[in-house]
């Protein structure tokens, strides 16, 4: 009989074994939803950074991790090279190799490609599962599930992690809020060791993504409220001195980090705050010693004394270039306009620009409306816990608007708090739908009747302040039902349509419906692969690069680690100059083959055309491109034309020439002329021209990629122009 009941599912089981079911479905959902790239394509990488990414993985697996760390890339930034172990932050990497070897030592073979495609994927799972555990210490475990359920299927995270998206993202997104969850459970307990497991899930994070200096600047802001509104504690000391030393210790590991943590601008912040604890904390100690009277004097000496020795020593580090400044990327977060003002490498990233209304809504869906619900729900019960994730909320809210990329940031923290707003919504008036009134007759004094309404056992009394409550309580949790469903709908057509397809293989509908594969740009790169020398050096806007390297293997001039302004502003001159003054560019760069990306055929957007005043910009941003004024290419009424009233500067430099050589012969489209842009819808100016210093030597089959070669100087000497 007692083993009996041991087997026997008790109503708490039951609920253990239900929320394990929901998490397991929410996980497999994760999984299951990244998956439509490699459906509707094949098992490909995504993007452009992840190439870097897969072709150094693959390099980590065959050749070790020592030959890794030490390893100068010659392909990239010719003639300068690239150290590779010193300029990447290699979580991404090691994970993916060690699940390889793994995988592999308990024989199960896989293609270290198909590792790379599927990791996003998988760490979207634990994802799930984190968020599940971080909900649950905010909140219960009731909203922990929803949050599971918004964050499995949130275009936000989405965009971000889909098979095929081997980006630093695709795992730092899970670092960063293992790190969160360990926190949480640090200042509530205040145990060195949940400190301890947040300090090596930090370490994780900074492997993994520069990102982490968001993270390290929250929890000292976390900290810092905690101090102003009188709510530190041992707990939140030993928590936050435990994190801050052993991570900032694990942290210097990293060879991409070294001792930014202790020299760079963006970590003073949390050098500050650990300062600060330890004064506050003294200052608590030596008020339980002394007197009223000797701790005011002592107290008002040590402020100033303290205070004016930081201050000295900040300024002095600063001047003396110890304590380096703010980044430019750094300074755009404050500042949207800095980048565009000073750094237009910077702001020619798509992903670096503000975020629209309509993103946040395209993103999160109903999550938007949720948000302030969950702010208001941790406002209503505040504490040390509900404090942190309202300042994340808040933070990454504001981060998320200033650059498009850190939506990624602010997508989890709106799951948890739309989830903990959603739950306290649906508890609130689910008890309206629940109740019963019992009512029971019973005598009064001198036989009168007496009405006494109770409600039985295990009943739910439902609040009758007000009437019609129920009809109210019905309309709002159908209302609610009606929006989550809309949200899993939009999220999953979000996913289809918008966030899985491979930037490398285009597609298209067809009058018919039909789907339509450009694959131009593979077919360009295995024909760079097989049809040139293996030293050749192909130039290319930095866009390129990375895929260049991985699938042609051949040498670029840039790439888009993109850290070399003046190596990227010399390309953009040669792009900008006429034939005669990019010819000797290319010289210089010792250039083999050009490489441009052209849509005017088929109607692809993303080509150099579109992307040419960033590299009249960048170009022109040094002394040696004080020649190239944006000006110069706008019509005299200051518009970007590529028809017959464009500029002629425009017009005879070398970019516009390779990507509409003998495009004037052909036509594009019914009742138009020949040489008419169908991205532009403009029929272009310059159509009678022949290339002095270069040799078409490829174009796709599409025309997006045209390929064409440098030739050589005349053999007496004579210039080619």
């Amino acid at each position: 009989m007692p083993k009996v009941a041991y087997f026997r599912v008790t109503p708490e089981r039951q609920q253990i074994l239900l929320k394990g079911l929901v998490l397991s479905i929410c996980c497999v959902l994760a999984f299951c939803v990244r998956l439509f790239s490699v459906l509707r394509f094949e098992s490909v990488i995504h993007e452009f950074d992840p190439y870097f990414n897969y072709r150094t993985t693959k390099f980590l697996t065959e050749e070790g991790f020592y030959s890794f760390h030490n390893w100068f890339d010659d392909a990239a930034w010719y003639p300068l090279g690239r150290i590779i172990g010193g300029t990447i932050y290699p979580g991404l990497m090691v994970t993916a190799a060690t699940i390889y070897k793994f995988l592999h030592f308990i024989n199960i073979p896989i293609d270290i490609r198909n590792m790379c495609v599927f990791l996003a994927p998988l760490f979207s799972s634990l994802t799930t599962i984190v968020t599940y555990l971080l909900t649950k210490e905010l909140s219960n475990s009731s909203a922990g599930l929803l949050a599971a359920a918004f964050i499995a299927v949130v275009p936000g995270y989405i965009s971000r992690s889909v098979a095929g998206s081997y980006d630093n993202e695709g795992i730092a997104i899970f670092c960063m809020l293992l790190t969160y969850y360990f926190w949480i459970k640090s200042v509530k307990s205040g145990n060195v060791f949940w400190s301890v497991l947040c300090s090596i899930a930090y370490f994780y994070m900074v492997s993994s993504w520069g990102g982490y200096v968001f993270l390290i600047n929250l929890i000292p802001i976390h900290v810092l409220f905690c101090i102003i509104t009188g709510r530190f504690s041992h707990r939140i000391y030993v928590a936050y001195t435990t994190v801050y030393c052993v991570g900032t210790i694990l942290s210097m590991q990293i060879s991409f980090v070294g001792f930014q943590p202790v020299q760079t601008s963006e970590h003073m912040g949390a050098l500050g705050v650990f300062g600060l604890c330890q004064i506050v904390s003294f200052v608590a100690f030596l008020r339980k010693k002394l007197s009223a009277a000797n701790f005011a004097i002592l107290w008002q000496t040590m402020l100033y004394l303290i205070g004016g020795v930081v201050i000295a020593a900040v300024l002095v580090l600063t001047v003396s270039g110890k304590i380096a400044p703010w980044t430019g990327r750094f300074y755009s977060l404050l500042d949207p306009s800095y980048a565009k003002n000073n750094i237009p490498i910077i702001a020619s990233v798509s992903e670096h620009q503000p975020t629209t209304w309509s993103s946040f809504y395209f993103d999160l869906h109903m999550l938007v409306f949720m948000f302030p619900v969950g702010l208001y729900v941790c406002f209503k019960d505040i504490n040390d816990h509900n404090m942190f994730i309202i300042l994340y909320g808040v933070t990454s809210m504001y981060f998320a608007a200033v650059m498009v990329r850190l939506m990624l940031v602010l997508a989890p923290v709106m799951c948890i708090l739309g989830a903990i707003g959603t739950n306290h919504v649906l508890t609130s008036y689910m008890k309206n739908l629940d109740s019963v009134q019992v009512v029971k007759e019973k005598k009064g004094p001198k036989g009168s009747k007496v009405d006494n309404t109770y409600p039985a056992k295990n009943e739910v009394v439902a609040d009758q302040t007000y009437p019609l409550k129920n009809v109210v309580a019905i309309g709002v949790v159908l209302g609610l039902t009606l929006f989550l469903g809309l949200f899993a709908t939009h999220s999953i057509w979000v996913t289809a349509e918008a966030y899985s397809s491979p930037s490398i293989v285009l597609s298209a509908r067809s009058g018919d419906g039909g789907r339509i594969i450009f694959d131009d740009f593979r077919e360009a790169y295995y024909w760079l692969r097989q049809n040139t020398p293996e030293d050749a050096k192909i130039m290319s806007w930095w866009d390129y690069g990375y895929q260049i390297t991985a699938m042609a293997n051949r040498t670029i001039i840039v790439d888009n680690n993109t850290w070399n302004n003046t190596h990227i502003s010399r390309v953009g001159q040669a792009m900008a100059s006429t034939e005669e003054h990019a010819y000797e560019i290319m010289r210089e760069l010792d250039v083999d083959y050009v490489l441009v990306i052209f849509g005017g055929m088929t109607g692809y957007s993303s080509d150099d055309i579109n992307k040419f005043l960033w590299m009249v910009r960048i170009g022109g941003s040094t002394d040696r491109g004080a020649h190239i004024k944006e000006t110069d290419y706008y019509t005299p009424t200051g518009e970007f034309r590529v028809d017959s009233e464009g500029s002629p500067t425009l017009q005879n430099c070398m970019m516009y020439k390779m990507c509409y050589y003998r495009f004037g012969q052909v036509y594009t489209e019914q009742n138009q002329p020949t040489g008419y842009d169908r991205v532009r819808n403009a029929e272009i100016g310059n159509k009678d021209f022949e290339l002095d210093v270069l040799d078409e030597a490829y174009t796709t089959e599409h025309w997006i990629v045209r390929i064409y070669k440098v030739k050589d100087l005349d053999n007496r000497g004579n210039p080619r122009t």
